[in-house]
């Protein structure tokens, strides 16, 4: 997809996802951008004992249908700015996902 999603950098086998974590919120989920740079996404876990960065790897492997192994962190594991790299070689597949997402974030205030 080319457009100018920074939060957001596609290869051939995966992507790139900017995340900001929001701990401690009432409801897990995606709740929009952050900075045009990032995607806010609320956990239920609090920030303590790696609890939020676990709730965010369950999140995203229910969100985007992959398994554990297959989210890496690049940047971010002690900040709430995370650079994640997201496994997903079928193109078929990651072009169906990266498409929700923008989706969900178009409809999110």
């Amino acid at each position: 997809m080319a457009d100018d999603a920074s939060y957001l950098k596609e290869t051939t086998t995966g992507f790139y996802l900017s995340v900001r974590v929001l701990p401690g919120a009432k409801r897990a989920g995606i709740v929009g951008l952050w900075d045009k740079r990032y995607v806010k996404i609320a956990l239920r876990a609090p920030a303590v004992d790696g609890k939020a960065n676990a709730a965010l790897v369950d999140y995203l492997t229910e969100a985007f249908n992959v398994r554990k192994n297959s989210i890496f962190w690049v940047t971010g594991q002690t900040s709430r700015c995370k650079l994640l790299f997201i496994e997903m070689a079928q193109a078929t597949e990651r072009e169906k996902r990266i498409t929700w997402l923008k989706h969900t974030l178009l409809t999110e205030k």
